[in-house]
């Protein structure tokens, strides 16, 4: 039997570079059986303006995916008990998978791990396409040609189930398998903090970053980032995240948040929303009351309320490094690591 991780394109920027590199090592550790990965090979670095792929570039990596599994079949290579993990769930090629398999009476098992899609009004697929039928039946599809579908929160299952049929024995809450990141940040740790507060998301509607630049106007004693504005490197991300403070975010969507548990992991402060996936991963003392950011207007009338929560945090930083420790304590347990995501694997093989 053989694990086969059809892989999401590697950005360098993004996780999906270190998932490229740690991801079948530390499943491999964890398993009984050899793990291959199934790559579509380079892919254009530039993503589409606010989104977390490029939209063509997404698509010719796929096929080439698609290419050697169909080859893999015509050769024989696939076999009865073989698993093949999709790194991202919303992959058309599932359903083309599921037609070989079992046209060709090959019994297989499949996993995918969803990060978003259509059934998010917030995600690109959300505000751009909607509800139209041909992307529902779509996840649908993808959906149930998966044995096991994987999803790092609670929240994230329930979203989904607003618009799609739950399969509770075929869905699982599992972490995602970042336990690399803990180590590999280590260098980041101990750096000289200053006052800067840090927006690390994407430049998306849903992120909200008007919000941030309106802070940074109103707030002239710190310095404000928009990570994205400044074209880094991983290294010089990591760097901004050691140096700062502080951590804001405003997402309107959000189904796990990676950028806020590298912050903690390097002593800055996430301030986020009680809301979306933050609700059931942050400690009390760094969320503020959803409300206050679920609109412009909202802001505007909740703005005082955060300037104070702000100033709060950077003057008395010191005082909320064991509520940090805390925080990544509880992430690092419960969603930030691979066990139970190696551990259903192991039990289906």
């Amino acid at each position: 039997m053989t694990v086969y991780i059809v892989d999401i394109e590697a950005v360098d920027t993004r996780y999906t570079k270190q998932w490229k590199e740690y991801l079948p090592k530390q499943l491999q550790k964890s398993i009984t059986t050899d793990v291959i990965v199934i790559s579509g090979g380079d892919v254009p670095q530039a993503t589409t303006p606010g989104a977390f792929l490029n939209f063509g570039g997404t698509n010719i990596y796929k096929s080439k995916q698609l290419e050697q599994i169909g080859e893999m079949f015509c050769a024989g290579t696939v076999k009865d008990g073989d698993y093949f993990l999709y790194t991202d769930a919303w992959n058309p090629t599932v359903i083309q998978l599921r037609y070989m398999a079992e046209l060709l009476g090959v019994n297989i098992r499949i996993g995918g791990m969803w990060h978003a899609g259509s059934y998010d009004p917030q995600d690109f697929l959300g505000r751009l396409i909607g509800d139209k039928p041909w992307v529902r039946h779509a996840e649908q599809s993808m959906y149930e040609c998966y044995d096991d579908n994987y999803f790092a929160s609670k929240f994230h299952i329930d979203l989904f189930a607003q618009s799609l049929n739950v399969d509770e024995s075929k869905t699982h809450r599992v972490g995602w398998p970042m336990e690399y990141l803990k180590n590999s940040l280590d260098m980041y740790k101990n750096m000289k903090k200053r006052d800067l507060i840090v927006f690390p998301h994407r430049i998306a509607p849903e992120k909200q970053p008007e919000i941030f630049r309106d802070l940074a106007e109103s707030m002239p004693d710190y310095e404000f980032i928009i990570c994205q504005e400044q074209d880094l490197s991983k290294n010089e991300y990591h760097n901004l995240l050691g140096e700062a403070k502080l951590l804001f975010s405003a997402n309107l969507q959000e189904t796990l948040g990676i950028s806020w548990y590298e912050g903690a992991l390097v002593d800055t402060i996430p301030m986020v929303p009680d809301r979306l996936s933050y609700s059931e991963m942050v400690v009390d003392a760094f969320h503020y009351p959803s409300e206050f950011t679920e609109s412009w207007d909202k802001y505007l009338e909740n703005k005082e309320f955060l300037i104070g929560q702000i100033k709060d945090y950077m003057e008395n930083y010191e005082k909320f490094l064991p509520a940090i420790n805390n925080q990544v304590k509880k992430l690092e347990t419960d969603f930030f690591n691979g066990k139970e995501l190696y551990r259903t694997i192991q039990e289906s093989l």
